[in-house]
């Protein structure tokens, strides 16, 4: 009963994530707001309400957080929506530490490399928005490290492949407004980056709720 209704869950969730993907690179807004807020809230479906309530916190921010970045162009949208998703990576942490996660310096050196390097990018060229998704990449920076636990040391791959993708999306994230001009390419490293997200939140939803 409960493997069916998160595969019902999942499935959902992929579906509504493919008509996001395709909306994106069509350049279709109306079909992103159609398909994007229901993702998550798909995802959460699947969870135990009672278990599963630090999870279902993060989603709901994570929900909030996908509402608002619908426009990626929308400057003050792009920095509440990342503040909303500071809080959902805050409730994945959480969830990594009670886990029994703990970061590695391997592990760790390059995320905050990535991270250090991507915030002087914005502070050189989008400083607007440069500190608040900074500080948003610092709290990613520590949920994909503490997410990069090796399989052989017990980690879940559902969790290291997640935590990878999330960043790769994020990264995407800040190329796409640093370093694209023309609408083809903007519009499908949109669609790249809602690729990876997706496919990163039903891979770290699953695990930590499996958990």
């Amino acid at each position: 009963m409960v493997v069916g209704r998160v595969r019902r869950a999942r499935a959902a969730a992929l579906i509504a994530g493919a008509v996001t993907v395709v909306g994106a690179a069509a350049g279709s807004m109306p079909v992103q707001r159609m398909a994007k807020p229901l993702i998550v809230p798909a995802l959460a479906s699947g969870l135990d309400p009672a278990r599963d309530r630090v999870l279902l916190a993060g989603l709901a921010a994570a929900t909030v957080g996908d509402v608002l970045l619908i426009d990626p162009d929308d400057d003050s949208a792009l920095e509440w929506g990342a503040r909303a998703f500071a809080v959902m990576q805050g409730s994945y942490t959480y969830l990594l530490l009670r886990r029994g996660a703990r970061p590695t310096l391997l592990d760790a050196v390059p995320r905050y490399v990535g991270w250090a390097v991507a915030s002087t990018l914005l502070a050189g060229r989008q400083p607007a928005v440069a500190s608040t998704l900074t500080g948003y990449g610092a709290v990613l920076a520590t949920t994909s490290t503490l997410s990069a636990r090796s399989v052989s040391r017990g980690g879940d791959r559902r969790l290291i492949i997640g935590g990878v993708l999330f960043t790769v999306s994020d990264a995407l994230i800040v190329f796409r407004r640093l370093f694209l001009t023309e609408d083809r390419r903007r519009r499908a490293a949109e669609a790249v980056i809602l690729s990876t997200y997706v496919a990163a939140q039903v891979l770290l939803v699953e695990a930590l709720a499996s958990g």
